[in-house]
C-alpha cells in the first residue's frame, strides 16, 4: 500500500521522464527516483534508445550507493536484455528494500513479470497507477497493445471553421505564436504524416526548428510520412532538406521510384490509412502527428482513426464560401464525430483546444 508521500515521490519521477519527451522514441519515457532515510539520493530519467534507462542514470546519480533505498520509477523496471541490461537485476544488485511503480509496462516482455523478479530478490513491491504516467505515454501502450500509434490531427481554423479562402489562400490563418506551439507537438512525434494535396499547394518542411526542442544539442526530426497514392512528391519538395527521414506510402498506379526516399507500395489506387498505421506502428512510432489538408484530415475524423485532435482557432471569420476544416459529411447529428475537451489554452491572439475522440 502506498501513501501519500510515495505518491509525491512518483509524480516527480513521472516529471523526470517529461525530460525525455522529445527523444526517448521508440522507447516509452521514464523517470526515477531514489529515497533513503527520507532524503532524495538520487534522480534520473531516460534519454535515447540504447542508452542507459531511468534506473542507471538515477544509480549514477546516487554514487552507485543504493542499499536500503525506495526506488520510484514511472513505469515498471524492465527485465529483459536488450540494448541495456534488466533493470530488475541493478537494481536487485543495488540490495535496494523498496521499489514503487506508477504503472505497469504493456510490453509483454515485461507486463509484472518486472515486479514479480523484484519480488523474488527479496524487494518490497508496490506498484500503482498514476492517470499522469499513462498519459505521458499513452502512445506507447496504444502501440504495444493495439499495434497502432496514437494519432493526433492539427487543424488551424477561424471561429468560423474555415481553414482557407476559396482559393486556396491560408498563409497566415493563426498567429506566429500558435505555429511556434506546433513545434512542440512536432517535436514529441515519432512521424508527421501528410498528403500530397498539402505537399504540392503549400511545400511545407514540416521538421523542428526550435533549439528548445534539442536534447545534448541534437534535435531529433520526426519521420514524415506522405499519403502519396500516385507518387507526385517533386524531388524537389523542401521537406526533404530537413535531415527528416521522408517515406512515400503509394498505390498501384504511382510511377516509379522517388530518387531521394522511400517507398512503401500498397495495393489498391488510394492510400488505406489504417494499413498506414499499422506500418508505422512497426516502424517503432508511439506518436503521429497528422498535418493536412481537410480532406486526409477528415478522413482520419471520419473513420475514427484519431485519439487527439489539436485545434488552433484564430478570432476571425471568412464567411460560408471559404474552405471548412475538416473533409467530410454527416447526413444526421447522431453520426456527428464526438470528442471531449480535454484543454482550452490561450496561445498568442489564439485558443488551442485540446479534444480527446470519444470510443
Amino acid at each position: 500500500m502506498i501513501g501519500e508521500v510515495d505518491r509525491l515521490f512518483l509524480r516527480r519521477a513521472v516529471e523526470l521522464a517529461e525530460r525525455g519527451l522529445y527523444s526517448t522514441t521508440p522507447n516509452p519515457r521514464v523517470g526515477c527516483v531514489i529515497v533513503r532515510d527520507g532524503r532524495v539520493i538520487g534522480r534520473g530519467w531516460h534519454d535515447r534508445s540504447g542508452e542507459p534507462h531511468a534506473e542507471a542514470n538515477a544509480i549514477a546519480d546516487a554514487g552507485g550507493d543504493i542499499a536500503d533505498a525506495t526506488v520510484y520509477v514511472s513505469l515498471e523496471p524492465c527485465c529483459h536484455t536488450g540494448l541495456q541490461p534488466p533493470c530488475t537485476e541493478t537494481l536487485s544488485r543495488g540490495r535496494v528494500r523498496r521499489v514503487v511503480g506508477a504503472m505497469q509496462d504493456p510490453d509483454p516482455r515485461v507486463a509484472g513479470k518486472g515486479y514479480q523478479a523484484l519480488r523474488e530478490a527479496g524487494i518490497e513491491v508496490d506498484p500503482t497507477e498514476l492517470p499522469e504516467a499513462h498519459q505521458l505515454n499513452a502512445g506507447f501502450v496504444k502501440r504495444i497493445n493495439v499495434g497502432r500509434p496514437l494519432v493526433r490531427v492539427k487543424l488551424a481554423a477561424t471561429l468560423d471553421g474555415r481553414t482557407a479562402m476559396a482559393s486556396g489562400e491560408s498563409q497566415w490563418i493563426t498567429s506566429e505564436e500558435a505555429r511556434m506551439d506546433v513545434q512542440a507537438w512536432r517535436a514529441r512525434s515519432c512521424a508527421i504524416v501528410t498528403g500530397i494535396g498539402t505537399v504540392l499547394a503549400d511545400d511545407p518542411r514540416l521538421n523542428v526548428r526550435n533549439e528548445a526542442f534539442a536534447t545534448a544539442g541534437v534535435i531529433r526530426q520526426p519521420m514524415i510520412a506522405v499519403a502519396d497514392s500516385k507518387g507526385r512528391t517533386p524531388a524537389d519538395a523542401r521537406m526533404f532538406d530537413g535531415g527528416a527521414r521522408v517515406v512515400l506510402v503509394t498505390g498501384t498506379k504511382a510511377s516509379g521510384c522517388h530518387p531521394y526516399t522511400e517507398v512503401v507500395r500498397q495495393d489498391g489506387d488510394t492510400v488505406d490509412l489504417a494499413a498506414m498505421l499499422d506500418w508505422l506502428a512497426n516502424e517503432g512510432c508511439n506518436e503521429v502527428l497528422v498535418e493536412a489538408g481537410a480532406t486526409l484530415a477528415g478522413a482520419f475524423m471520419r473513420d475514427d482513426l484519431w485519439d487527439e485532435a489539436v485545434i488552433y482557432l484564430a478570432p476571425k471569420f471568412l464567411g460560408d464560401t471559404a474552405r471548412s476544416m475538416a473533409g467530410f459529411a454527416v447526413e444526421r447529428l447522431a453520426d456527428a464525430v464526438q470528442g471531449t475537451i480535454r484543454d482550452i489554452k490561450a496561445v498568442g491572439a489564439d485558443l488551442r483546444v485540446v479534444l480527446a475522440r470519444e470510443p
